[in-house]
Order: structure tokens, then sequence, then C-alpha cells
């Protein structure tokens, strides 16, 4: 299974849109991302989603 980092609000940047092959390797780039920022309401808020297998579309919940 692939995982995708996705932005809360859509759009697609240096980090959203990033896929990786282990939920682990996604949550790190993210909490780096959020390591560097200290109180900031400026950040964006990112997620990791799972990929279906057959097509490069988030997995349906």
């Amino acid at each position: 299974m692939r995982y995708l980092i996705v932005r809360d609000d859509g759009c697609c940047d240096a980090i959203a849109g990033q896929q990786f092959g282990s939920y682990d390797e996604a949550y790190d780039v993210l909490e780096r991302y959020y390591g560097d920022l200290c109180c900031s309401d400026e950040r964006e808020y990112y997620r990791v989603v799972a990929l279906a297998d057959s097509v490069d579309q988030p997995a349906a919940r």
C-alpha cells in the first residue's frame, strides 16, 4: 500500500502530493515540518491518506 500527504484545504505544494511506501515515512516528513514551526497560526494542515491499490486516489474509508 502507498500513502499520500494531502493538505486539508485541498491545495498542492512541496509537501502535499508526495507518496511514500509506508505510513511511517510520510509521518516523518510531517513531523519534521511541524517540528520546525513554533506556535504559528500561519502553518498549513496536512494528513496522511492510504491510496487505493489499483489507482492513485485516496482509499475509501
